[in-house]
C-alpha cells in the first residue's frame, strides 16, 4: 500500500507541475490539434503526462532499492525495459513526427528485452495449435512481443477521453494486485499497485478538467507496464490461467482488433488510419445528446468527461469474470466469447441508432437520426 501511496503522490505532484510549465511553454508541450477525427478537446493541452507517471514509478524503484537492496529488481527492470517505448512515445508527443509503426517497433524492443532480461516470456496459452508455438523459444519470443506491443497499442486506442485509459489500466492492475496477492507474490502486487497509484495521480489531473492528456508515451508505457505484470505472474505462477491476462485486458485488446476489421474489410481503409468511430467515440457522438450542438469549451469539456464512465463499465464487465475465475481457462474462455459477443452486439445498435432507451442522456435534446454526422472515409458505408 506505501507503493501505491508514494507512487500516487509522487506522480500527481510532477503532473500538476507539468501543467504549470506548459502555461509558459505550450507551443512545445500542448496538443493544438483540435480538428483531427478523434479530437475531443476545445483548446491546446498539454499531452506529456507520462512523465509523472514514470516519476512516480522512479521514487518507487528507489524507495525499494533503498529498503531491499539488489534483491529486488523488478521495478527497475520494468522501467528500464520500457524506456523504448516511452522515449519514443514521448517524441511523439513533442514533434508529432514518429510514425506509428516506430512506436510499435519500440514497443516490440521493449517487450524484448523484458522478455530476455526478465524471463517474461508466454510459454504457454491453453489454446490448441497456439501451445505448439510457444513451445520453441522463438514461437515464444514472437507471440510475447506481438501480445505486448498489442496491448500498449490498445491502451493508446482507447486514450481519447478524459480518465478512459487511465482508469481503465488503474483497475486493471488492481485486478493483477488481486491475483498475485492470492498467489502470495507480494512483489508482484505491490508492482501492480505502484503502477495504480502513478496512474490515478494523473487521473486526478486528467478527469474530469482534461489540464493534462497521457498522450502516446504514457499511453504506450502503461501498457507495456500493464502487459509485462501479466506475463510475469504468468511466468511465476503456474496456477494462473494463461487466459487471465487476456480476459483483463479484452475490452482495449479487442476494440483494436475490431478496429482493424472495421477499416480493413467493411470501410477498405489502412487499419493504421484514424476515425472516429471507436466504441468510445460513438458513444461521445450519440448517448450524450444532451449538449450537441454546444460548442463552447465548457460543455465540450463536460461531454468528453460523462464518456468515460460508460466505458469504465465495459471495462469493469471483463474484470469481475477474471477475479472469479483467475484459475479456470475453459470458464474464462466462455467468458472471453460472451464479452466479445456483447461488445459487438452494442456497437451494431449503436451505430445504426438502435441503442437502447435507458442508455441515452437527453436532458432536453431530441433525439432525431440527423442530429449527428460521422465522419466518412472513401471506403465502404458501415
Amino acid at each position: 500500500m506505501n507503493f501505491l501511496l508514494i507512487s500516487f503522490f509522487v506522480a500527481a505532484l510532477v503532473t500538476g507541475l507539468t501543467i504549470r510549465l506548459s502555461h509558459s511553454y505550450g507551443e512545445m508541450m500542448a496538443d493544438h490539434d483540435l480538428s483531427g477525427p478523434q479530437k475531443f478537446h476545445a483548446q491546446a493541452v498539454p499531452r506529456i503526462g507520462g512523465v509523472g507517471i514514470v516519476a512516480g514509478l522512479l521514487v518507487c524503484t528507489v524507495v525499494d532499492w533503498s529498503i531491499n537492496g539488489s534483491g529486488h529488481r523488478t521495478g527497475m527492470l520494468l522501467l528500464l525495459c520500457g524506456l523504448p517505448a516511452l522515449a519514443t512515445g514521448l517524441i511523439e508527443d513533442f514533434t508529432k513526427a514518429v510514425s506509428p509503426a516506430k512506436r510499435l517497433a519500440a514497443t516490440a524492443l521493449s517487450a524484448a528485452l523484458a522478455a530476455w532480461l526478465m524471463g517474461a516470456l508466454i510459454t504457454r496459452t491453453d489454446i490448441p495449435g497456439v501451445d505448439w508455438v510457444v513451445s520453441t523459444t522463438l514461437g515464444a519470443y514472437m507471440l510475447t512481443i506481438l501480445m505486448v506491443a498489442g496491448v500498449a497499442n490498445s491502451v493508446n486506442i482507447i486514450d481519447g477521453f478524459n480518465g478512459l485509459s487511465s482508469m481503465c489500466v488503474s483497475l486493471m492492475l488492481l485486478t493483477f494486485a488481486y491475483v498475485a496477492f492470492q498467489v502470495g507474490d507480494t512483489e508482484l502486487a505491490l508492482w501492480a499497485l505502484a503502477g495504480v497509484g502513478a496512474a490515478l495521480g494523473f487521473f486526478v489531473w486528467n478527469f474530469p478538467g482534461g489540464l493534462i492528456f497521457l498522450g502516446d508515451g504514457g499511453a504506450y508505457f502503461l501498457g507495456f507496464f500493464m502487459a509485462e505484470i501479466a506475463i510475469l505472474l504468468l511466468v511465476r505462477h503456474p496456477q494462473v490461467s494463461p487466459l487471465f491476462g487476456l480476459m483483463v485486458c479484452i475490452y482495449p485488446v479487442f476494440e483494436t482488433l475490431f478496429s482493424i476489421y472495421r477499416r480493413s474489410f467493411i470501410r477498405a481503409t489502412a487499419p493504421g488510419l484514424p476515425d472516429g468511430i471507436h466504441l468510445h467515440s460513438l458513444i461521445f457522438r450519440r448517448l450524450l445528446r444532451w449538449a450537441v450542438g454546444a460548442q463552447d469549451a465548457k460543455a465540450i469539456t463536460q461531454r468528453n468527461s460523462m464518456t468515460a464512465p460508460y466505458l469504465w463499465v465495459v471495462c469493469v464487465c471483463s474484470l469481475v469474470p477474471a477475479l472469479l475465475f483467475w484459475d479456470s481457462s475453459p470458464v474464462l474462455m466462455l467468458f472471453l466469447l460472451i464479452f466479445v459477443a456483447a461488445y459487438v452486439v452494442l456497437y451494431w445498435r449503436i451505430v445504426r441508432f438502435r441503442t437502447p432507451r435507458w442508455l441515452i442522456i437527453r436532458n432536453g435534446f431530441a433525439a432525431g437520426r440527423a442530429e449527428v454526422v460521422l465522419p466518412q472515409s472513401p471506403g465502404k458505408p458501415e
